[in-house]
């Protein structure tokens, strides 16, 4: 019996061939996101962002360069990078298992017998235990390496549009923040001069003690907001070095504040949702990940047939290694191996429960990364509706507290008002000018989150759904 049992296990392997795809047959999973973007898109755009190199995109040659040296030098990028390299190798390794190797040995055997000694060379070629992959378990852990490869590669893509965005969003901080600390440096003396003038009257008795006390509360909270923003601008500097990875030099910090775009200002186009998931490298990590899953279903599946691996050598053997490659010392051997799964406690099939949980698990992470998406640009697309407004409002609110501290100047000279009424309008423009520069940030903060979340973010003339090489 024994005799019939290799070919007949082999001749069922061989009509089993075709179930290489024991791996569930991949299906993307429906979105669960709307449509359409919650906010209804009426200006016309000009290009999308994933299509628009960050040098097309941002226009200020500071920033351009601060962020070529952070795609140089930003160690978090590098390690994505590495990741990467790590994860071809990987695949290289699991690649491999696909094809027989083949190893060449030589030896010698010595032997020492009732005071004789004999010895034995031999010199082989051969194939050890390749496995002959008839049910797919080596051809899906391959699949699975090769995607979770691409994987890596998509989350090395992410991490730079991360990284461009970080580096302009602190960028832009930074120059807000020198300018509001211009503004307080600014309102300092201008305050310091109102004290010394209500000095000079409250001595002269012309102006209370109160008058007095409201313009010191006045100067001193410049005071404080100025070492406040000094810190605040020392702070940024140091987030904007990390991210570019080197110490940068007073030269490279930005001149102009919110007032200059650094970005260009023709609004992106948002496209369709769907479009967000085929620019957004995020969204195709997750899917590399579920399908890198859905294989590794295939392999689990292929445990409870049969593995056949064949062990074959070839070469030569003697005595004497002067006659080892001689005529008629040739051997060779030929070891088939045929392993059947009978009782195993259950392992095989927990294995398969594991990867078909993976699979569930890879499936509600990829769809939260769909909804992720779509939340962001969505949130974007809706600060963009208001802030352009927001924008104009505060500009006409500065414009107004500046007329008004004019009127209050004029009328204080002419004796109508007490130095209160001055001071109340000093603190309502210094406020309004402070929340005009954290308006215009926010505009152009928006404006470079809504290129990120719509896939911008890489160089030029590559495309987020370009996958490694």
């Amino acid at each position: 019996m024994t005799k019939f049992l290799m070919p007949t296990l082999l001749a069922a392997s061989l009509a089993l061939a075709g179930c290489a795809g024991l791996a569930p047959a991949y299906e993307r999973p429906a979105s669960p996101v709307a449509a359409q973007w919650p906010v209804p898109q009426t200006a016309a755009a000009d290009a999308k962002a994933a299509d628009l190199g960050w040098r097309e995109f941002f226009t200020d040659a500071k920033l351009q360069a601060l962020i070529e040296q952070a795609l140089a030098n930003n160690r978090d990028l590098r390690v994505a990078v590495l990741n990467v390299q790590r994860a071809q190798a990987q695949y290289g390794v699991q690649r491999a298992d696909r094809l027989p190797s083949v190893n060449a040995g030589v030896g010698q055997t010595a032997q020492r017998m009732n005071g004789t000694v004999t010895r034995q060379y031999t010199a082989t070629l051969g194939v050890s235990a390749y496995e002959l992959d008839l049910f797919g378990r080596v051809k899906n852990l391959t699949d699975a390496a090769l995607q979770t490869y691409l994987a890596t590669d998509d989350a090395r893509r992410s991490t730079q549009i991360s990284l461009v965005a970080q580096v302009a969003s602190a960028y832009l901080t930074l120059a807000a923040d020198q300018e509001r600390l211009r503004l307080t440096e600014q309102t300092l003396l201008s305050r310091q001069d109102g004290l010394r003038l209500t000095q000079r009257l409250q001595s002269a008795g012309v102006s209370s003690t109160l008058d007095l006390r409201q313009a010191e509360i006045a100067a001193e909270t410049a005071q404080a907001d100025l070492a406040t923003l000094t810190r605040q601008v020392a702070q940024d500097r140091n987030a904007l070095e990390l991210l570019v990875g080197q110490p940068l030099q007073p030269a490279q910090w930005p001149d102009a504040g919110t007032d200059a775009a650094v970005t260009q200002t023709a609004e992106l186009s948002a496209g369709l949702p769907s479009d967000v998931l085929l620019a957004r490298p995020d969204v195709l990590q997750a899917e590399r990940s579920l399908r890198a899953a859905n294989a590794n279903i295939g392999a689990a599946r292929a445990a409870f047939f049969p593995r056949i691996s064949l062990t074959a050598s070839a070469g030569s053997a003697s005595n004497a290694l002067d006659d080892l490659f001689r005529s008629g010392t040739g051997m060779w051997s030929f070891v088939p191996q045929v392993t059947l799964p009978i009782f195993d406690a259950g392992r095989n099939q927990a294995n398969l429960k594991i990867a078909q949980v993976d699979r569930d698990i890879a499936v509600a992470q990829y769809e939260k990364s769909i909804q992720s998406a779509f939340r962001e640009v969505a949130d974007a697309l809706a600060e963009r509706a208001t802030v352009g407004q927001q924008v104009e409002s505060q500009q006409r609110l500065v414009t107004q507290t500046q007329d008004a501290l004019r009127l209050a100047e004029a009328r204080f000279e002419k004796g109508l008002d007490d130095r209160l009424t001055t001071l109340d309008a000093q603190r309502s423009l210094y406020s309004a000018q402070q929340s005009l520069i954290a308006t215009r940030l926010a505009q152009q903060v928006n404006r470079v989150t809504l290129y990120k979340a719509l896939g911008g973010g890489l160089p030029d003339g590559q495309t987020s759904g370009q996958s490694a090489s």
